[in-house]
């Protein structure tokens, strides 16, 4: 398969996140969007996710069920939140990938992205080029999400009907140009490599689940309970809560919450999403500064992400990391 990258132009700059439009929307959830018009006509569902999306959530259901129920598990869903929601989505796709909030050697970029890609949400640049039409439209045509047509199409409606700008990457790599021309990301495309990376993950945990639980019991049906436990909650919860707190940020701090900033859109800060995703929720700052590394702009608004980033600049992992306008000194000030 070969892909080219399109010319730049400037209705495709990658970077160039500004909302469209001249008029500042009201913060007002009670306005109403169509469809996207970039939505295929006539509808068309995406089965994909239409199939993906349900039985994932059904298989996380079992997590009722007592027998495979573990504090190993549990303890493994809460820290792979961390682990592939808030390094691989907050500061990997969105913070460094989509938005250039900060630099990382190539190894270390590379391993935020895998373990973004372990949250099945997509190749970093779907996801990319799916969030800069976002904020180039936000709460206007065509924003794909949001939630002024609904709340359900604005929290994971959208992912199940196709759109002319994701059917596939020669559609969205005007979008993501940046990221394309790295062959690592290119190869994420390639025969569903990135689902294949999820799948490979996924089944470490049984795997090692299993044989941790036959050593410790000394049976194997031992072992092949202790693997079905952290197979439903290390993986399969685990999945449903990360689409959740990610699905919620485009649609709940779309509605509801404080404004810092007057923006073009109806973003809001949500105090129960800023904590619930480490600082995504502080979503009103985020659009008004949407390069800067930290979305949390005042002392009280508690953001793990950027906490995480300054660990990793402070150890040299990441470099040239953007401030938010709001604290002063140089607009765009870059550690070192």
């Amino acid at each position: 398969m070969s892909i080219e990258i399109v010319p730049n132009t400037p209705a495709s700059d990658p970077l160039n996140h500004e909302t469209r439009g001249s008029k500042v929307l009201p913060a007002d959830p009670s306005q109403t969007l169509p469809w996207p018009e970039t939505a295929v006509k006539p509808i068309q569902v995406r089965w994909r996710y239409a199939i993906s999306i349900p039985l994932i959530h059904l298989l996380a259901c079992l997590a009722f069920v007592p027998y495979f129920f573990s504090w190993t598990g549990v303890a493994l869903s809460i820290l792979g939140l961390y682990v592939f929601g808030t390094l691989g989505i907050n500061i990997g796709y969105h913070r460094m990938l989509t938005h250039r909030g900060l630099n990382a050697p190539k190894w270390f970029e590379h391993t935020l992205a895998l373990l973004g890609v372990c949250t099945m949400q997509d190749t970093p640049a779907c996801w990319v080029a799916m969030h800069r039409i976002h904020h180039q439209h936000s709460d206007h045509q065509p924003d794909p999400h949001s939630p002024l047509v609904t709340f359900f199409w604005g929290h994971f409606g959208w992912l199940m009907f196709e759109n002319r700008d994701f059917t596939n990457v020669k559609d969205y790599q005007r979008f993501t140009r940046d990221l394309l021309k790295d062959p690592f990301y290119m190869k994420l495309e390639r025969h569903q490599n990135w689902l294949k990376v999820y799948i490979a993950v996924a089944l470490l945990f049984p795997v090692a689940g299993f044989l941790i639980g036959w050593l410790m019991s000394g049976n194997v049906w031992g072992g092949v309970q202790f693997g079905s436990s952290l197979l439903v909650w290390g993986v399969f919860v685990r999945t449903v809560l990360n689409w959740h707190i990610t699905w919620s940020v485009n649609s709940v701090t779309h509605i509801w919450g404080y404004r810092n900033y007057e923006t073009k859109d109806n973003s809001r800060n949500n105090w129960i999403i800023g904590l619930l995703a480490n600082g995504e929720g502080w979503h009103n700052n985020h659009h008004a500064d949407q390069r800067a590394a930290a979305h949390g702009h005042k002392w009280w608004e508690f953001d793990v992400s950027w906490i995480t980033i300054r660990a990793f600049e402070k150890m040299g992992l990441v470099w040239d990391v953007v401030r938010p306008q709001a604290w002063g000194d140089t607009p765009r000030k870059k550690a070192r």
